[in-house]
């Protein structure tokens, strides 16, 4: 989408100046709620990102060094296992990792996760953030961009943040100076606390103040 006034740049490039088929090369994204409905093959999931297609594009075949590099990515996000597994039978989580690395597949520069545990349980959001993690380690040239309302879904390996509050930034740097106590509570306009153990991050509400229920004497 291109902006009403102003400009935006996108990796060094401005909107409306660039050719957005090249531009999207270089950007993945993953939403959770991916439209597949075939039960396609884990593996050919993966495929289909470099096409950016839903579906694998009739008589295009893939190569074994594209092959090799699904089954890697999927390794690396935990999914080893589950490479000939049909689309239908995984859970929401499952799905989330196959969608990274089929958003990995172009070799892009930015990943964009909307909201990637949406749906999780507690295990398959911990499996998640593992991979995420695990991703930044092995990955560690690619910029991923995490968009969340919960501070418990940030893997521990976040570098920076952005605090945003109808539609205006509040506060942005890196994550220790903005993931503040005193910060949060004006984002979420209420009072919270916020901690972090071993890397992760945990906000907790606050009280409100002791109020008098007496009531004078009538």
């Amino acid at each position: 989408m291109h902006p009403t006034h102003g400009t935006v740049e996108v990796l060094g490039r401005t909107l409306g100046r660039v050719d957005l088929r090249e531009l999207r090369s270089f950007v993945g994204h993953v939403d959770p709620r991916h439209p597949l409905r075939s039960p396609l093959r884990v593996r050919d999931v993966v495929l289909t990102g470099l096409t950016n297609t839903v579906e694998p594009v009739p008589r295009r075949h893939s190569t074994p060094e594209q092959r090799e590099r699904a089954d890697r990515l999927l390794t690396t996000l935990g999914m080893g296992g589950k490479l000939d597994a049909r689309w239908p039978t995984l859970s929401q989580g499952q799905r989330g990792r196959v969608l990274i690395a089929r958003a990995l597949m172009p070799l892009p520069r930015l990943l964009l996760l909307d909201e990637p545990a949406t749906g999780l349980d507690l295990a398959a959001r911990e499996q998640l953030l593992e991979s995420l993690d695990t991703l930044r380690r092995e990955h560690p040239e690619l910029a991923t961009v995490l968009v969340t309302h919960h501070l418990e879904e940030l893997p521990a390996s976040t570098t920076h943040a952005m605090l945003l509050r109808e539609g205006e930034c509040l506060s942005a740097g890196e994550v220790d100076a903005v993931l503040t106590t005193d910060a949060i509570s004006k984002c979420f306009d209420h009072p919270v606390h916020i901690s972090r153990t071993d890397g992760r991050w945990a906000a907790r509400a606050l009280r409100p103040p002791y109020q008098s229920t007496d009531r004078p004497v009538q």
